[in-house]
């Protein structure tokens, strides 16, 4: 269901790395805030779809919420710090307080439209949230879901976890490659060979045995 917002992004990325290249053919990127913004574009688009925009700028807001409380954790926290009006402190609680109304924002819009019969199941907020609106025990007796306070910490945690993951996994996989150049060229044999120059459809990427087992050997 989200391969082709996977693909999207991807096909996104290498237009604009193709459109910096200089006039002798090369372009230095540096990987990994490139593949830390692949990886909130993707969330974006598969976790609120059509709101993508809105789904960005909860990335940028995560993007610089995540040094202020990494620099927070590592301080000697004295009882009561947290509650006091530092400068940090009051610039996080903004940028959480701005993250959560566009969240809420974001679910009562999606409600509003399940409840008027819009089929909402393409992205995960809506996946989420029809679930939780059909929930039932084992004797088919309607049982509370989550609340929506939960569902925005559940959205807020899969922006937080995801991005760092994906983009570390890449970018190291980017380092392995210049390591071995070897192997990106029997990787791009493979792709070639398989989809030539054509638009690579993602129904066909369990046939790139190469490219996984290069994605194998990273993990």
């Amino acid at each position: 269901l989200m391969m082709p917002a996977f693909s999207t992004c991807c096909q996104e990325l290498v237009s604009r790395w193709t459109l910096s290249l200089g006039s002798d053919g090369t372009y230095e990127v540096d990987a990994c805030p490139e593949f830390q913004r692949l990886s909130g574009d993707v969330i974006s688009r598969t976790a609120f779809g059509s709101n993508y925009a809105e789904g960005a700028r909860i990335f940028q807001l995560q993007s610089v919420q995540t040094p202020r409380l990494l620099a927070r954790v590592k301080k000697i926290i004295i009882p009561g710090y947290l509650s006091l009006p530092t400068k940090n402190n009051r610039r996080m609680s903004e940028i959480n307080n701005e993250i959560e109304s566009i969240l809420l924002n974001l679910i009562r819009k999606r409600m509003q439209a399940m409840q008027e019969g819009e089929n909402t199941k393409n992205d995960l907020l809506g996946l989420m949230l029809e679930s939780n609106m059909r929930g039932t025990d084992e004797n088919g007796q309607c049982i509370s879901g989550m609340t929506i306070d939960e569902v925005v910490e559940e959205c807020k945690l899969f922006y937080f976890a995801g991005t760092e993951t994906t983009s570390i996994l890449l970018t190291w996989t980017m380092v392995i490659l210049s390591m071995h150049p070897e192997w990106q060229d029997r990787a791009r044999e493979e792709v070639l060979g398989l989809f030539g120059k054509n638009k690579i459809e993602h129904e066909g990427f369990a046939r790139l045995k190469t490219v996984t087992m290069i994605l194998y050997e990273v993990l």
